[in-house]
């Protein structure tokens, strides 16, 4: 993907994102991964602990990276919390390149998900 596709689709999923929660402001990476853990978790609290909110983090992480066989789902403890399995390592190196790697795989995330609302 180049730059200019990554830019302009990562805007579109923020927007996305931004409206279906009633924001005016455009959320970040971290706000997202949030999001998405809890779509993984498949249910919502209003109140989530700090580690809570830290694990839903990397559940979205998780799920993000299974789409390169980075993790595979192992499947569910008896709170119903989602648990992944590391397949392989993750050799990204640098803050700005994961983020990178991370927002192309949120796009992708989105991107099915609209296509699962058709």
């Amino acid at each position: 993907m180049d730059d200019w596709e990554l830019e302009f689709e990562w805007g579109r999923v923020r927007n996305l994102v931004k409206d279906a929660i009633g924001r005016e402001a455009l959320p970040d990476l971290n706000a997202i991964l949030f999001l998405i853990g809890v779509q993984e978790l498949g249910r919502w609290s209003a109140i989530f602990t700090k580690e809570e909110k830290q694990d839903l983090m990397h559940i979205a992480v998780c799920r993000l990276l299974s789409y390169d066989g980075y993790y595979t789902f192992a499947g569910r403890d008896q709170d119903g919390w989602p648990h992944w399995e590391a397949v392989k390592p993750f050799s990204t190196k640098g803050v700005e390149e994961q983020e990178s790697f991370l927002k192309v795989k949120v796009i992708q995330y989105f991107k099915d998900w609209e296509k699962e609302q058709l």
